[in-house]
């Protein structure tokens, strides 16, 4: 919480002096870091409650938890206010940066930078992995709003994307050897191949 607060209340503040998208950029920020926080909580309660150890955690619970709740602030966000396609896809984007930024900071003070591959791994896997899932739920929603096949089970099916790829990352991490270091540069390899649909797809709301 302390964490939070600390990088939490300087955001907060630069959002009363923005407008526009940066406002909702900042703002989506302020709610990733916030959506990082209540994951742990939730996270953690099942875990004691399943009485599982971490790692049963990080392959079970966390990839449900954590996408869930993320795509909470998402599905607001598109049923209330109606954002475009390029406003949905940035505030997604703003909320994958805040949770793993949030996350990275709490794991680094944690147990400390024990070497500088494992800081390049914490922010070149684990956070770009969190940001690639806000990006493919993003997409994915606009997909399904653009073909007007905006359901519960379309939800479900865009969801079920992010939660897929996050529990893949975690599984393949867990395993020592070389599938460890083919997880780890997973969400950078899929980061890149998101680029030419995710530019392809802003193409029409740009030319109108």
């Amino acid at each position: 919480e302390n964490i939070l607060l600390c990088i939490a209340i300087p955001l907060l503040l630069a959002a009363f002096f923005t407008r526009g998208q940066t406002r909702s950029f900042v703002t989506a920020l302020l709610l990733g870091m916030v959506t990082c926080l209540l994951s742990s909580y939730i996270s953690g309660y099942f875990t004691l409650l399943g009485e599982l150890t971490p790692k049963d955690s990080a392959l079970y619970i966390s990839p449900i938890v954590e996408e869930l709740m993320k795509s909470l602030p998402l599905l607001f966000c598109m049923l209330v206010f109606r954002p475009g396609e390029l406003e949905l896809s940035v505030f997604g984007i703003g909320l994958g940066i805040g949770f793993a930024t949030f996350e990275n900071c709490c794991y680094l003070l944690a147990s400390g930078a024990q070497s500088l591959g494992y800081t390049l791994v914490r922010g070149l896997a684990v956070g770009v992995m969190h940001i690639v899932c806000m990006i493919a739920l993003s997409l994915a929603l606009i997909m399904v709003r653009r073909f007007r096949v905006f359901t519960l089970a379309g939800v479900a099916g865009t969801l079920s994307l992010s939660v897929t790829f996050h529990a893949l990352y975690n599984l393949m991490v867990s395993v020592p050897g070389i599938t460890t270091y083919v997880g780890y540069t997973l969400p950078l390899l899929t980061a890149i191949l998101f680029y030419w649909p995710y530019r392809k797809l802003r193409e029409p709301e740009g030319k109108a």
